[in-house]
């Protein structure tokens, strides 16, 4: 029987903020039952075992992130647009490192993501930003995946302590979404020779 007070959603959501803590590689069954005060068995109940904790912990930050986003970008476009979705993300990876990474992980099953729907926002909300460019199919693709290795990059690198130049950090994010406006502004067509 199911420890009383303990569901299926307070235990991924305390997965989720263990995560913040340790890492989310670092999360495990036994850490978390000791944050209930409970033994590890009085967990199964609500999660199959490791694999499927952490799936609902990824699936629970994509969401959240994915909700941040849309959110940031409501009635802006280009410039404006570009900087809310960034300042989002990166704020999201940076105040929850551990629901960050859960966020990126690559393994989800293609029915996990059948049954939400809302995981398919960030990409749905990136071709929402990239239209207000005017940018068509490839350049979208393109486009969007110069976006995600950015901001990837960027917060990876970030929250690893990696920029120790005396620039804040912030500064320089400031500097690479506009950067990216630009990029964007001008995204060179197929075939057109592009300046070096």
């Amino acid at each position: 029987m199911a420890r009383a007070g303990l569901t299926r959603e307070r235990v991924v959501a305390a997965a989720a903020d263990l995560a913040d803590t340790v890492g989310f590689e670092h999360i495990t069954v036994a850490a978390l039952a000791r944050r209930f005060g409970v033994k590890d068995a009085s967990l199964y109940a609500h999660v199959k075992n490791l694999s499927d904790l952490r799936v609902q912990v990824a699936i629970l930050s994509g969401l959240d992130l994915a909700d941040r986003i849309a959110d940031a970008l409501a009635g802006r476009a280009r410039r404006d647009a570009l900087t809310a979705f960034a300042d989002a993300y990166r704020d999201f990876a940076l105040t929850h490192p551990g629901r960050y990474a859960a966020a990126q992980q690559q393994e989800l099953d293609p029915d996990v993501i059948e049954a939400h729907p809302g995981l398919r926002r960030n990409l749905t909300c990136t071709y929402a930003l990239l239209q207000g460019y005017d940018l068509t199919e490839p350049h979208l693709t393109d486009a969007g995946r110069l976006l995600r290795s950015t901001f990837h990059g960027f917060v990876t690198l970030e929250l690893t302590g990696s920029f120790r130049h005396q620039r804040e950090a912030s500064a320089s994010w400031t500097s690479t979404v506009e950067a990216l406006h630009v990029a964007l502004s001008n995204w060179p067509n197929p075939g057109e020779k592009v300046a070096s």
